[in-house]
């Protein structure tokens, strides 16, 4: 509060800072500049993002509490206090209209029931000998996991007719029985559905038509959604909060089917520079993200259903009706106030109508389009209807946005300034900021651009006359996008790596130039990449700063889909920078000696790590915490030189950084021992695995719902066993340790860009001999693959003249965590009488490191780990066992 109370009073006697942000995005950042008293420069190259920022930053501000005052048509006087009251009253003037004007294409039971969302799936031909039937792509039959108010579907081939039909069956009393029969039960009922990986399986012949072919004709049907079969309707009746599941009437298919001739109709009698529904091309440019241009979705109509393309014209039209109407009542700057936040809503609706939707069984819910930073292909989907109480519906839309101007609206006063630009060309003049802090694109993270197209083209249609200076192109502009593009076959793009740099340079150039000497920089990034950290790096110092400190904040949801079972970080790093000028603006140029900076180094990161463990940052995030009190170093010259007079490069600083926190981290980890006692394996797995600080086990592992590019769901575990780096991290941690990962075979494992710590339990082969993994196993059974020897020795788990704790002397592992990893394998399968001679008598209980090292990673292994409950059960025997 204090902090608080100086800030406003400094507010009060001086200027008001200036904040610029060259990357604006979403605009959290120039809002929260307003919200502590300072003036905000937001800026982005694409219009979406302008768009939103002007909302946010310009109509909230000014109209938010704005009083309107005007008769209706019915004569009725009407007041609406404030911009959230204007666009919840006009967006259900929409709302109303719209349903009354396409009632007829969402008729309601003959019971009164009222449909809440159809279910299509894209269908192919069987290319089975013979067959030729229509299969619906499905990858599941369920329609509501629910215990005992489950509801699947099952398929009926007709072998004769070569149909394909479905029928529902209940969960009633913890059995599975058929709707029309519930006498009748079906014992195992099949619930997978015909696709795996894009291949289809037809339930009438048995036939596995190949993803080629699918691909192929959903190809020359533009991705088969506008003739998809409809195989489900989901309802709710008024005096009932659950869901009923039918199978489709001929009603509800006329109903579709119509729809489809009258948007048929209004395309033909259209009139105006745009087509009615979106026919702009989607770019294949991101195609490894926008997998949709596979299957001949190549423009964004094709992602929409005839029906969801009239709801969406429909909602369009009337928009403009709006517009005409405020006409009358308002002046034309809160016209475009007004209709821009209804176009918003109308974006939102269409994230929620597309044919690339998700049903979740589970939850009994619409999943939008855009549940990750991709579009990938989607086999069925659910159509909801607009106009019902249910998810994805149009008073859904309308509400997030009333409640978004009410948040808003009380908390901002002052208006930012916003504009269209290139961060490569500044708006602002030289030295007019005071502080520059932006959040740039992160890498090849996110396409922003060609997603922002999705949502572009339907604001081209209801707002592009009222922003013709953002909204006048094609699409969203991407040429100057400073992104790294994935490469792929269908790709002409030239945004690499050093594309990346390079733009960048020329962006923090303009953030420095526009910035006053004295003023601070802060650039936010995330990402466990090495490669995109030295390249945003290369562009910070390139571009004349200087890093002062990078700090992680947490910004990062643990339960996103991205991060399930993979090392990210947890938070954004945020690294605080200063011009390297003078007063008069011109850049300090100096060059540093290499044998200063590097015996600067280790003095800094020893003084700076453990204040980060002290405030609870670990793991990856310290690493790259320390990133920047060791960039100061670099950072401060023009140039590093060596004495002959070569040139240090970033990328080998990076190198000695890397190698110079890890060895600080391990002092850390033994806590002050001499690390360097243990072997390379050791030394690595220690450090492996506080950078990781994995939280869940192999034991404990959860499910995640995730979705592959062809529309594939399926679960995965968070934990596969063992622990995942980035491998480029990984490498060089290693090489900072003085080990080799491709000489640790038996330890990690690389494969393309991961590099992953195996677990205790997948080095059982290693440790025991790789000839003789059946030596654990009691004789007379046959050897077990690898992956099953761990199972094979929690059968004999007692002393046996016939197993191994009779005959065979084991070989005491050539490293100490070999034996301390052979030590915790005896304990997870009850061999006591084994353990305590390996201990004992073989003496490797000896040997003061081997404690050590237990100790250290009782305290790294994640818990409830099989890792940690083994390492911990040997420690507790150290005291009964003599040491």
């Amino acid at each position: 509060t204090g902090a608080v109370d100086r800030l406003k009073l400094q507010m009060e006697t001086q200027p008001r800072p200036l904040v610029a942000d060259p990357f604006a995005g979403g605009g959290s950042i120039p809002l929260e500049a307003l919200r502590v008293g300072a003036d905000a420069f937001a800026s982005d190259l694409n219009p979406v993002a302008v768009l939103l920022n002007k909302v946010v930053l310009e109509y909230i501000p000014k109209y938010g509490t704005k009083k309107i005052e005007f008769v209706d048509d019915s004569g009725i006087p009407v007041t609406l206090n404030g911009l959230a009251e204007a666009v919840r009253y006009w967006g259900n003037w929409i709302k109303e209209q719209a349903e009354k004007e396409l009632a007829e294409f969402y008729p309601k039971d003959e019971d009164g029931a009222t449909p809440i969302a159809y279910l299509w799936a894209r269908t192919v031909k069987c290319e089975g000998p013979g067959c030729g039937a229509e299969v619906p792509l499905m990858r599941s039959l369920w329609l509501a996991k629910k215990g005992e108010r489950s509801v699947a579907l099952q398929f009926v081939p007709d072998k004769k007719s070569k149909k394909i039909d479905f029928e529902i069956i209940e969960k009633k009393s913890g059995k599975w029985v058929r709707r029309n029969n519930p006498k009748s039960e079906i014992k195992k009922p099949d619930l997978e559905g015909t696709v795996r990986r894009g291949s289809v399986t037809c339930p009438v012949c048995g036939y596995t038509t190949p993803v080629e072919s699918v691909r192929s004709q959903l190809k020359m049907r533009h991705g088969g959604t506008a003739d998809a079969r409809m195989f489900c309707v989901i309802t709710m009746l008024p005096t009932t909060q659950g869901r009923f599941y039918r199978l489709p009437e001929q009603s509800d298919l006329d109903a579709a089917h119509n729809a489809s001739i009258e948007l048929n109709l209004r395309k033909k009698q259209h009139v105006g520079p745009l087509s009615l529904v979106p026919d702009e091309k989607i770019p294949t440019t991101e195609i490894r993200r926008i997998s949709v241009l596979v299957y001949g979705m190549d423009n964004w109509g094709d992602l929409f259903h005839p029906r969801q393309a009239l709801a969406l014209t429909t909602l369009t039209k009337l928009l403009a009706e709006v517009e005409t109407k405020l006409g009358k009542v308002v002046d034309k700057k809160y016209i475009t106030a007004i209709t821009t936040l209804l176009s918003f809503a109308l974006d939102r609706q269409a994230d929620y109508l597309t044919s690339l939707t998700i049903w979740s069984a589970s939850g009994e819910f619409i999943a939008h389009t855009f549940g990750r930073q991709a579009i990938p292909m989607v086999w069925e989907w659910p159509e909801c209807q607009l106009f019902s109480g249910a998810s994805g519906n149009l008073d859904g839309a309308i509400n997030w946005v009333v409640l978004t101007i009410q948040a808003l609206s009380i908390n901002i006063a002052a208006q930012g300034d916003i504009h269209q630009s290139s961060a490569t060309r500044h708006l602002l003049a030289n030295d007019a900021a005071n502080a520059l802090i932006t959040d740039p694109p992160y890498y090849d993270s996110v396409p922003y651009a060609h997603l922002s197209d999705f949502f572009y083209v339907w604001l081209r249609r209801s707002i592009g006359h009222l922003h013709p200076e953002l909204l006048q192109g094609e699409s969203v502009p991407k040429d100057e996008e400073i992104v790294v593009d994935r490469p792929h076959e269908l790709s002409k793009s030239t945004h690499d790596i050093e594309y990346y740099e390079r733009e960048l340079t020329k962006a923090f150039a303009e953030g420095r130039r526009v910035l006053t000497p004295d003023g601070i920089g802060t650039i936010v990034f995330a990402s466990k990449t090495t490669s995109s950290w030295e390249a945003i790096l290369q562009a910070v110092i390139s571009s004349g700063w200087i890093i002062t400190g990078s700090w992680p904040i947490d910004t990062e949801r643990e339960a996103r889909v991205s991060a399930q079972g993979q090392a990210r970080l947890g938070s954004s790093i945020h690294l605080v920078c200063r011009p390297r000028e003078s007063v008069g603006g011109d850049l300090v140029n100096s060059v540093g000696d290499w044998r200063d900076v590097l015996s600067e180094l280790p003095t800094r990161i020893r003084a700076w790590l453990p204040r980060l463990a002290a405030e609870g940052v670990v793991g990856a995030d310290a690493i790259f915490a320390c990133l920047g009190p060791a960039l100061e170093i670099y950072s401060r010259y023009s140039s590093v030189e060596t004495t002959s007079g070569e040139q240090v490069s970033l990328k080998q600083y990076l190198e000695v950084v890397w190698a110079a926190v890890a060895r600080e981290a391990l002092g850390m980890i033994f806590e002050g021992a001499d690390a360097t006692g243990f072997e390379e394996d050791a030394r690595l797995t220690a450090i492996w695995l506080w950078t990781l600080k994995a939280e869940s086990s192999e034991e404990k592992a959860e499910k995640v719902e995730v979705e592959d590019d062809d529309g594939e769901e399926k679960s995965r575990p968070v934990s596969a066993g063992g622990y995942a780096l980035e491998y480029d991290a990984a490498r060089k941690i290693a090489q900072g340790l003085g080990a080799h990962l491709e000489k640790l075979t038996g330890l990690a494992q690389v494969k393309g860009d991961q590099a992953r710590l195996l677990s205790v339990r997948e080095r059982s082969s290693y440790l025991f001999g790789h000839e003789d993994t059946n030596v654990l196993q009691p004789k007379g059974k046959s050897s077990v693959a690898q992956l099953d020897l761990f199972a094979t020795l929690a059968e004999n788990t007692e002393t046996d003249s016939a197993g191994w704790d009779g005959e065979i002397t084991l070989e005491a592992g050539s490293t100490t965590l070999d034996r301390l990893h052979q030590t915790m394998l005896l304990f997870g399968v009850g061999r006591g009488e084994a353990l305590r001679r390996f201990l004992v008598e073989n003496g490797v209980g000896k040997d003061t490191r081997f404690w050590r090292l237990a100790q250290a990673l009782s305290a790294l292994y994640p818990s409830g780990s099989d890792e940690k409950r083994w390492v911990d059960g040997v420690l507790a025997r150290k005291k009964g066992l003599g040491f």
